[in-house]
């Protein structure tokens, strides 16, 4: 697995659009925390395009996307947003001039299909914060936690106890992200294969009979059963039907669809569609411990 290098102050670093629009001061606040890292800013082309609910076309999109991957000088890429529609741009990406030149590329939520074609081509990502949040409140444990994952400070999370978590204890890759994400790559290029790695989910606004299916879906096609551990991460704003209730909330759910299995699961980890985003160093190898006190999740600072 290639491990990109840990950022210094000095290096440029790029935000582009692969998804959603964003406005023009909606990155001040990212700007800003980057440039007092020491960081040089470079912003796509299109960052601020509009087309229908995109950045752009998918055409300018991908464009800014690998001129940043092509820039040997941009040591990491930050996706600005996600939303929808980095899938609908992947196949146009040549990935191949980071196995030259390897840099970090940094998102979540609709990015989740990013991150999981760089693990397929044998590259670390960050599942993190992305430069249109920063300016929220309460985002400045998520932002540091990235920080340090950049800069190659290791760390170790600490998670609080959860009464679904089941003990146990893990090693192997961190992969995973986006649930719904996740589902839908099955099939692609950017299908994961999930045995003895350590799956991360997390998903936001679903309702939960959608859990369920994407549950159904992910057993259905074997990508529970032969996992090392499990962390579930933020399950945000979730839905219920009005006249009859599932019966269940999201953890709940995954714990049925994964209660035949041994492996340890860690439930309500800080990382996900909510400001305590924690940043993850997705396919590094990392030890999962859970018990009665809690998770603990450790990552070396490369395999």
């Amino acid at each position: 697995m290639i491990t990109p290098s840990p950022l210094q102050r000095g290096h440029k670093v790029a935000i582009v659009a692969p998804a959603k629009s964003i406005g023009e001061n909606d990155v001040d606040k990212a700007i800003e925390i980057f440039e007092a890292w020491g960081l040089e800013v470079v912003l796509g082309r299109h960052l601020f395009s509009t087309f229908h609910q995109y950045a752009g076309r998918d055409g300018q999109r991908a464009a800014d996307l690998q001129r940043a991957i092509n820039d040997p000088e941009i040591k990491a890429i930050f996706c600005v947003r996600g939303g929808y529609g980095t899938a609908r741009m992947m196949d146009r990406i040549d990935f191949n001039p980071l196995r030259r030149s390897p840099k970090w590329v940094v998102g979540f939520s609709d990015v989740t299909v990013m991150l999981s074609q760089l693990h397929n081509l044998g590259m670390e990502s960050v599942h993190g914060i992305m430069p249109g949040l920063f300016a929220r409140n309460g985002t400045e444990g998520a932002i540091e936690s990235l920080r340090k994952i950049l800069f190659g400070e290791a760390d170790t999370y600490f998670i609080n106890p959860h009464p679904l978590n089941r003990p146990g204890i893990a090693r192997g890759k961190l992969i995973g992200g986006n649930l719904s994400i996740l589902c839908h790559s099955i099939g692609t290029e950017s299908d994961l294969v999930t045995d003895e790695a350590i799956l991360f989910i997390e998903d936001v606004d679903e309702y939960l009979y959608r859990l369920d299916r994407m549950m159904v879906q992910m057993k259905r096609s074997g990508k529970l059963e032969n996992l090392a551990g499990l962390v579930v991460g933020h399950f945000t704003d979730m839905k219920d039907e009005k006249e009859v209730a599932f019966g269940k909330n999201a953890c709940e759910i995954i714990m049925e669809h994964v209660s035949e299995y041994g492996y340890p699961v860690c439930c309500g980890f800080p990382a996900g569609h909510h400001v305590n985003n924690l940043a993850l160093p997705i396919s590094r190898h990392c030890a999962l411990n859970v018990d009665k006190f809690g998770g603990i999740l450790t990552f070396g600072q490369k395999n």
